[in-house]
This record gives C-alpha cells, sequence and structure tokens, in this order.
C-alpha cells in the first residue's frame, strides 16, 4: 500500500484555516520554535484529518516547528503511517499565536519555461532553431494518435506560421507498439545526415503505419520495412550509404532511450505530448487548440501572430428543389 500518493491528492490545494474554530480551547503560548504542546499538535492533528477525509487507520504526526520565511508564521512538517509505512513530510504554516494553519505550494518561475525541454541535436522542421516559439513533441511512431496529431499538424503550421515556430521530435516509443522502437532508430540513422529525410520519413510512416506488417501484422515484415524505406530515402538523398546502412544494420537504442529518460522526467506518459516553449500538451488536441498556444507564446516573445485563416464559406442552399423520381 503506498501512502503517499492519498496525501498528494488531499493535501495539494491552498489551505488556510483556524485552528480555534473546531471548538473552546485553553490559551496557547505564543511559539516560534521547538515542540508543540501536546493540546496544539491535537488540534493540528484534528484538522487535518476531518479537512482532508484522513481515514482513522492513518497515523498522523505533527513534528516540531521551525522558523519559516512567512512572517507571522512558522513551518511544522507532518507525515502519516499506515501498514508501517510513512509518507513523505507535508509542509505547514503554523500562525506564532497557534491559531491559524496554512498550506500554500511554491514554486520558481525565474527560469523560462522554453528552456524546459531542450531540441538541439533533433532534426528541425519550420523555423530556424532560434524562431520565437519552439515544438518539442514526443512521438511514437506506431501510436495512431501520434498519426492523427502529425497530420493535423503538418504542413499547417509551417504553411501558417513560417519562421516563427521551429518543430522537434524527440522519440518516446511506447512498450506496446511493437515496432515503434525500430522505426525511432531507423528515422535517426537517416536524420543523423539530412533533417529533410528524417521528415520524409516521419511523414510517411505516421501516414502509413496501418500498412506496415502486411495483413498478418508481422513484426518481421514490419521492421524489414522501415529499414528498406530508411535505405531507400538515403539513396534518394543520395546519402552516405555505407554510414546509413551500418546504422541500420546496428539498431543502437541509447538515443532513444535517453529520450525516454528525458520524456519522463518531463512527466510525459503517453504520446503525442507537445511542449509548446515548454508549455506541455497532451493527446491528438484540434490544431485550433493548438494555435492558440503558439499565438499565446508568441505574444508573450513580442510577436505578431498571423492573422485567423478565414472561415469556411457557407455553400449557398439551391435556388430550385432538387430534381425527384417522376410521380413523387
Amino acid at each position: 500500500m503506498t501512502v503517499v500518493k492519498p496525501f498528494r491528492t488531499l493535501l495539494l490545494a491552498v489551505m488556510t484555516v483556524t485552528l480555534a474554530t473546531l471548538g473552546c480551547h485553553a490559551q496557547v503560548p505564543p511559539s516560534s520554535s521547538g515542540t508543540l504542546s501536546p493540546e496544539l499538535a491535537r488540534r493540528v492533528e484534528v484538522l487535518i484529518r476531518s479537512r482532508s477525509s484522513i481515514p482513522a487507520s492513518y497515523a498522523i504526526h505533527v513534528g516540531q516547528r521551525t522558523k519559516s520565511e512567512m512572517p507571522g508564521f512558522d513551518t511544522i512538517s507532518v507525515t502519516f503511517t499506515a501498514d508501517g509505512k510513512t509518507s513523505k513530510p507535508a509542509e505547514f504554516l503554523l500562525s506564532t499565536d497557534g491559531k491559524t494553519l496554512a498550506q500554500f505550494s511554491k514554486f520558481d518561475i525565474s527560469q523560462d519555461p522554453k528552456l524546459l525541454v531542450s531540441a538541439d541535436g533533433r532534426p528541425g522542421r519550420g523555423g530556424p532553431a532560434n524562431a520565437p516559439v519552439v515544438i518539442v513533441g514526443f512521438d511514437d511512431l506506431e501510436c495512431p494518435y501520434c498519426a492523427k496529431m502529425h497530420a493535423q499538424l503538418f504542413p499547417a503550421l509551417t504553411e501558417r506560421y513560417k519562421n516563427q515556430v521551429h518543430i522537434v521530435y524527440r522519440d518516446f516509443p511506447l512498450e506496446l507498439h511493437p515496432w515503434a522502437l525500430r522505426a525511432a532508430i531507423d528515422t535517426n540513422c537517416v536524420g543523423a545526415q539530412s533533417a529533410p529525410g528524417y521528415w520524409n520519413l516521419v511523414d510517411y510512416i505516421h501516414a502509413h503505419a496501418a500498412e506496415l506488417g502486411g495483413d498478418e501484422k508481422s513484426l518481421a515484415k514490419a521492421n524489414e520495412t522501415l529499414d528498406s524505406l530508411a535505405r531507400d530515402e538515403g539513396k534518394r538523398l543520395k546519402l552516405n550509404e555505407a554510414a546509413l546502412d551500418a546504422c541500420v544494420l546496428k539498431q543502437d537504442d541509447t538515443a532513444v532511450k535517453a529520450s525516454t529518460k528525458v520524456g519522463e522526467a518531463l512527466g510525459v506518459d503517453s504520446t503525442p505530448t507537445l511542449f509548446i516553449n515548454g508549455e506541455k500538451v497532451e493527446g491528438a488536441l484540434p490544431v485550433e487548440d493548438v494555435y492558440r498556444m503558439i499565438d499565446s507564446a508568441l505574444v508573450a516573445s513580442g510577436q505578431t501572430p498571423p492573422p485567423p485563416p478565414p472561415p469556411a464559406p457557407v455553400q449557398a442552399l439551391p435556388s430550385t428543389p432538387p430534381a425527384t423520381k417522376p410521380g413523387n
């Protein structure tokens, strides 16, 4: 049984409550450090248990009060124990007069969120690497939702935003997709020599993913097709065939695994996932939602977004009734 997760859900919201509202209590002398009196610790425990619906089977331990950065408040740590397991400490603020308990989250926003995930070293599409908006997508080439999102994004993004947006994909093949890892490796083999070649392969695989493996959905056939697609693209672009063939034969997954770890560290657990100047977007959203997020990022960067696309023309009603069969 995991103890930490329920409390993460229960105690994440901002909470400021007055301990005196629980009823009549003896006067608690102000204190700025040290162990809480049993009476005050009891008030804290009862309030947390009642406000956050903590089950009776969970023991609540209230730690010592220490000086905090918040004027008029000290810090106390609260842990929860059940089935022999103890949660990570949850930090609360206790007023120096012992009458108010508070909890809030503090976040560092000093770093530009655009720097949250790097696009360096990946084949780019659209504008230059220093474009006002950088989109980093975590992609699985066997994922049908990724294929749907990809079809919505391209060529729509590059046609609409031109040099204002730079797009890269990072590898995030899921274990439930048997040939996704090989597809990532093969496209990277081409991408090591040609960014256009990489994107040509990505476009083709996403558009024809359902066909790979044939009617029998053979993994061996899918892998063979992927290798052939990579080699054919290399020949078409006159890449170094010996280097490309060696890369395809080696099937080194080191870079792909490293990309997956980057995604996991950012909280990616499904595909497609986009980071638009650091803002996380999950799932195959309508392209209009992506436009809004890109436009917002452009404005924040001091850029002017392109005008919205013209509305679809309204089809005029026929001026005469439709023809009917004789006798109708």
